[in-house]
């Protein structure tokens, strides 16, 4: 088994790498990731969005909400940005996308009404994986990431993220069991107003960021 130690330039990070897998790397990328995914704020989002459903449709919902969040996870920390480059799109047009569906869902549980689910089950799983788990945060930390690190390392990092968002959303039903009904009906309105709050944030930081885009490019034009 080797182990190297090695500085990475202008990062002011001493990396460690055994077997060609770099530790320190692994462990940052884990962490930061592991926030990003906030798998702790997920889990309520989640039961606000499959609230009515029987135990059985809950777990299927988280099984393929993060297996759909992990296999975008999974494509864009490989190819993100070509994949995005290739359709014309920008981190800051995915932000405000993003977080239009957030307000959107948002004033469906806050106010009942029904923009977004229907009658069918799987919206709700849809939504849960993106934007929430890999929403736009997530998909540029993914690159940049990826830039910074090699792709092996943030796959295994987001891997562990995505691991405990299962184990967590797997077991929400246990969690509405024992506080009732009453308690989820308020508290989804409350998770309403941030997720509302969210999606306007990601709005706003799309719209910022096409802004320094756009000004920089008039800049370097009238230049």
């Amino acid at each position: 088994m080797i182990i190297t130690c090695y500085h990475v330039p202008r990062s002011g990070i001493l990396m460690l790498e055994l077997g060609g897998l770099q530790l320190d790397g692994l462990f940052y990328a884990a962490t930061l990731l592991f926030f990003i995914f906030d798998p702790f704020a997920s889990v309520p989002l989640f039961i606000a969005m499959t609230k009515g459903l029987d135990d059985k449709a809950m777990i299927s919902s988280a099984n393929r909400a993060v297996l759909v969040a992990a296999i975008l996870f999974y494509i864009f920390t490989l190819i993100g940005q070509p994949l995005l480059s290739l359709f014309g799109i920008t981190i800051e047009g995915f932000k405000i996308a993003g977080g239009l569906v957030l307000l959107l869902m948002a004033m469906e549980i806050v106010f009942g009404l029904n923009l977004i689910r229907s009658s069918d089950q799987n919206v709700a799983w849809v939504i849960i994986a993106t934007p929430i788990l890999s929403g736009p945060g997530v998909i540029s930390t993914a690159i940049i990431l990826t830039v910074q690190l090699d792709p092996l390392t943030v796959l295994l990092a987001g891997s562990f993220s995505l691991l405990i968002t299962w184990v967590l959303m797997r077991n929400a039903h246990r969690f509405v069991k024992a506080v009732g009904t009453n308690v989820i009906d308020v508290f989804s309105k409350v998770v309403g107003l941030l997720i509302a709050a969210i999606g306007i944030e990601y709005m706003l930081s799309g719209v910022a960021g096409w802004l320094d885009i756009y000004s920089a490019a008039m800049a370097m034009g009238l230049l």
